[in-house]
């Protein structure tokens, strides 16, 4: 039996370490393509901020609404949420902004409150604002209809 334990753990030693030199034979693919991985990445160019009247089309159920407006002079921080600025219970009306969801002011165990959430507070956690960029990768992700 000793002898039978002794030649598995040979046999599966010896494919493990032959399988480690294959591995290493292979070469690393990077998303930088053929550029240099110890090099300076390419500048990066600045894309053009969409903005959509009405907002975008969500592609699946329960997915945060997309920012269909400009929000780089917006500071969201402890003291201040520009977001809140319209789109509070007490301003969303006069702004014509859409009010913050209902789950915004619950918290975790399911009270309702009568201010944001602190979980829901940094919007920009969940809500992006657009581009008008290509897709990095090809995707053919169909989304709600």
């Amino acid at each position: 039996m000793k002898k039978f334990i002794t030649t598995a753990a040979m046999a599966v030693s010896i494919l493990l370490l032959s399988g480690n030199s294959v591995v290493a034979k292979e070469s690393v693919a990077s998303l930088r393509g053929t550029q240099d991985l110890q090099g300076q990445s390419l500048k990066v160019t600045r894309k053009k901020l969409v903005s959509q009247e009405g907002g975008f089309e969500r592609s699946y159920k329960q997915q945060p609404p997309m920012i269909p407006h400009k929000i780089d002079k917006y500071k969201i921080n402890l003291k201040n949420n520009g977001c809140l600025k319209c789109h509070s219970k007490k301003n969303h009306k006069k702004e014509k902004a859409p009010m913050l969801g209902e789950s915004h002011f619950l918290t975790r165990d399911g009270k309702k409150l009568d201010h944001v959430s602190s979980r829901r507070y940094f919007c920009n956690q969940c809500h992006a604002p657009q581009v008008d960029a290509n897709p990095l990768v090809k995707n053919e992700f169909d989304g709600l209809k």
